[in-house]
Order: structure tokens, then sequence, then C-alpha cells
């Protein structure tokens, strides 16, 4: 399928490696513990021709995958899907010897891992109905979830990359931050966005970013946080829409 699964496996201790041949059982003595059986690749073999049948059908969307895996779940026994178990155990044996040995390709899941969980934290705060769940069972309807989730987390990660150059921007913070601390930032944070109640926009306004550079005339008002207030305690939450009551229209959630 031209593609490698990079899993995060959590129990990674309590995986069992597959012996690639037979009869060498003292061929790896420190993997001795976590090996079993040897692969059967004389299964494979026999029933390659139909498992790349099945893998090209899936590939070119000539037959569902529903239905392929529907056919071979009903019946466990079927030999293709005996040579298929037989290549994923294969697979993952060989994924879980390179994930031990290479540290960059362990860093490299974990942060992917961590960009995708902290994505869909970030759409179960916007798609809080129904607990983010799609209502509509109509194609039409679901794509149009899928395509406005889409639009409102670029939106937020618009808004939160300019928030944080504004302040990066300033002096104070050019010799503060650390290059571990550059690579721990990300525009995927949610805690100033409040997804309830109902919000009245002004159209005319803008966010009060040094950062951004937009035509248009200029804001009405603009959200100001007072000297008093510690620089730590202003920044996301000073950079927030100029609400005018009774001003532009109102959207609710």
């Amino acid at each position: 399928m031209n593609f490698d699964l990079l899993p995060r496996i959590k129990r990674i201790n309590k995986v069992k490696l597959y012996r690639p041949v037979a009869g060498e059982p003292d061929a790896y003595p420190q993997l001795t513990p976590a090996l079993t059986r040897p692969i059967r690749w004389e299964l494979i073999t026999q029933h390659h021709d139909q498992m790349i049948k099945y893998a090209t059908a899936i590939r070119t969307r000539t037959a569902p995958t529903e239905a392929i895996l529907r056919r071979f779940t009903r019946n466990a026994s079927h030999p293709t899907y005996a040579a298929m178990l037989e290549v994923g155990r294969a697979q993952k044996t060989i994924f879980v010897a390179r994930y031990l040995r290479l540290r960059d390709l362990q860093r490299e899941i974990e942060e992917g891992l961590n960009v995708m969980e902290s994505s869909n934290g970030a759409n179960s705060v916007i798609a809080y109905g129904k607990g983010g769940e799609i209502a509509s069972n109509r194609r039409d309807k679901q794509e149009m979830f899928v395509l406005c989730l889409r639009i409102l987390q670029s939106a937020l990660v618009y808004v939160n990359t300019l928030m944080l150059q504004d302040i990066l921007g300033e002096p104070e913070w050019a010799d503060l931050l650390m290059p571990a601390d550059r690579r721990g930032l990300t525009p995927l944070f949610w805690s100033h966005v409040r997804p309830y109640g109902q919000v009245n926009l002004d159209m005319g306004a803008r966010l009060n970013l040094a950062a951004v550079t937009v035509p248009g005339p200029p804001p009405t008002r603009r959200t100001q946080a007072t000297s008093s207030q510690p620089r730590a305690h202003r920044w996301p939450y000073s950079a927030e829409l100029a609400v005018k009551p009774g001003a532009g229209s109102t959207m609710s959630r």
C-alpha cells in the first residue's frame, strides 16, 4: 500500500517478536524472552497473488474495504486472511525492532502523536455540541460539519500564532527563551476560547496585534490590559475581540 504505520505501543514490553526463520532458536540470545514461533513464509508465498489482488482493489477503490474485511472476519479460517495475518506479524516485528533501535524514530512518533492529540483536544472544545459527534447521517451534512470544524481550527491556530509572534517580538523575551523552550511552543492552545453562550461581534473591529497588518478601517475599540497587571498574566488573554454591545451580528453557539 506504499505507507508505513507508526503507532505508539504503550505496553511494548509485552509485545512478542516472531522469528525470521525456523531451526535457529539461539540466533538472538538477548531477545529470547520476547521471541515466539517463526513466520510462516510458505503460507505468504502460496497466497501472495490473492493478497495483491485484494490490496489493489482497496487502493483503486474498486471494492469497499468494509466488504473485504467483512468477508474475512466472517470466515476467520480463510487462507488468504491467514496469510495477511502472517504479513502483519512480520511487519510488526520489523517495526518494533526499528522502534527499539532508533531514537529518532521514537521522537518522530511521539511528536506526531502529541500534535494529533492536541488537535483532537481543540476539536473537542470547538465542536462541543453532542460531545463532538456528527449528528446527521447525510453525507452532505457530514462534509459540511468537518469543513466548518477545519475552518474554525485553522482560524484558532492562525490567531494563536499571531499572538505568539506579538509576545515573542518584545525585547524582554529575546534572551528569556532558550532553544528548548522555543521548540516547545505550539499554537494549539485553547484556554482563552469561550465556546459557550452568546457573543455580539463587531465586524469592524480587529485584534490588537502588532504582528498583523490588514487593510481596512482602524478598530473602533481596543482591549488594553492595565499596567498594574503582571505581564505573565496578560498574554494571551490581552488579545481578544473588541466586543461592542448591539453592534454587528449576533452569533450563538
